[in-house]
């Protein structure tokens, strides 16, 4: 009993070190690299990681910068514009101060989601069903001109074939040839006068 209480002792202190030392291994490094445009990213080795980050032209300001909506980034013109109705109070203004003061609130929240709407850089419908009604439109219009050619296509092969049978027929050579009178040529003929 003493024998194979020490042996599960050592078996123990044998299991519990491997994992300490499988942890004293050492970690890769890990390579943080910004590659711009077509530049090719350095490959991993088995000691270094590399990890590689794709961004716009290096000499152009990034994009979230650009696209800023902090108020240091607001034109003056647009700040002088919201503070022009500072201090205005009553009817159609929208302000806790004044008879009727409220009235304005509404009004005030339909121009700003007017003009939200308007410098709103995503989809604009309006745009998008004007486009597709005028390009319905067009294939309307190509549809309407190849029915219209088709259709005077087949009026011109009936009165071809029309006037074949009428040569075909005999006697029909008179037929053909409008008479010489005034009134076939399409001028009046002249009444008798009393």
């Amino acid at each position: 009993m003493r024998m194979s209480a020490a042996a599960l002792a050592s078996a123990m202190a044998v299991a519990f070190a491997m994992p300490v030392s499988a942890q004293d291994a050492a970690e890769p490094s890990v390579n943080q690299v910004i590659v711009y445009g077509d530049q090719p990213c350095p490959p991993s080795t088995e000691e270094q990681i590399t990890v590689c980050v794709r961004q716009e032209d290096p000499y152009r300001i990034p994009t979230p910068l650009r696209e800023s909506t902090t108020r240091e980034n607001e034109p003056w013109a647009a700040r002088v514009a919201a503070n022009a109705d500072v201090g205005a109070t009553g009817a159609l203004t929208c302000s806790t101060v004044g008879p009727a003061a409220f009235t304005g609130c509404t009004l005030e929240q339909i121009e700003k989601a007017y003009q939200e709407r308007a410098s709103n850089a995503d989809v604009r419908f309006g745009q998008l069903i004007a486009e597709e009604r005028a390009r319905r439109l067009a294939e309307i219009d190509e549809d309407a001109a190849a029915e219209q050619e088709r259709v005077e296509q087949i009026e011109r092969e009936y009165d071809a074939r029309m006037r074949g049978e009428m040569i075909s027929q005999p006697g029909a050579s008179d037929a053909s040839e409008p008479p010489a009178d005034d009134a076939a040529a399409g001028e009046p003929a002249e009444l008798p006068r009393r």
